[in-house]
């Protein structure tokens, strides 16, 4: 076999579809990030139909080129929540509003091998989203995500995904200094809120993009 890994994931991911499925999310396979971009432009947009879109934070969404792809597009109200020109007042009034689009963007922290998607916000812009008012979300998950069960998606969300957000994002928590979690009382802490998605609701109302690559935290 010439590339065992690529069909050790693809193995992986297949398996994971079915599981979702049941789970009545929709979803989509990407064998390379670019395929993402792909399926958002030639298939779920002109399902959805969306008069208005945006996203929550999500460096698989940049990292596969979506960002790129959908800030500009023409004949969509976007609601860019990324723009670093405005202030912080306006940057939350645009999340709040992005509560009611047609189309919103996000990620997972993680995703389980039952079908579970499992986050931790700060904010809690994201997961709102996701567990209602948007009309339709597409989540985009990398292989990275995929865990075997709950515990692991605590322990991936809590010594990994968190600390190295708050590095990215120059918080100042203890997490940053010593790369795992010690259940700080910090002001900038970004463990806030936990949700547990376990089925879509209405169904396939939650649109899964399965990207064979490593992407995101």
């Amino acid at each position: 076999m010439k590339d065992p890994i690529t069909h050790y994931w693809n193995l992986k991911i297949e398996a994971l579809q079915g599981v979702l499925e049941k789970n009545n999310f929709e979803v989509h396979l990407a064998p390379q990030p670019e395929d993402a971009v792909r399926i958002v432009t030639e298939t779920i947009l002109p399902a959805v139909k969306p008069t208005s879109m945006s996203w929550g934070g999500s460096r698989t969404f940049v990292e596969c080129g979506l960002y790129r792809q959908l800030k500009d597009m023409d004949g969509i109200k976007v609601i860019d929540t990324y723009d670093t020109s405005i202030s912080d007042e306006e940057k939350g009034e645009r999340r709040r509003q992005a509560l009611l689009v047609d189309l919103f963007f996000t990620s997972t922290n993680a995703v389980t091998e039952s079908g579970h998607l499992v986050n931790l916000d700060m904010i809690g812009n994201r997961i709102a989203a996701l567990t209602f008012g948007p009309k339709s979300v597409v989540v985009l998950i990398g292989r990275n995500k995929i865990v075997p069960d709950l515990e692991n998606a605590w322990d991936r969300i809590k010594n990994y995904a968190a600390p190295v957000n708050t590095m990215r994002l120059g918080k100042k928590t203890p997490c940053r200094e010593t790369g795992f979690c010690q259940d700080c009382k910090s002001p900038d802490r970004i463990c806030n809120t936990w949700t547990i998605t376990e089925k879509a609701f209405p169904p396939k109302r939650v649109k899964i993009i399965l990207i064979n690559a490593d992407l995101g935290f």
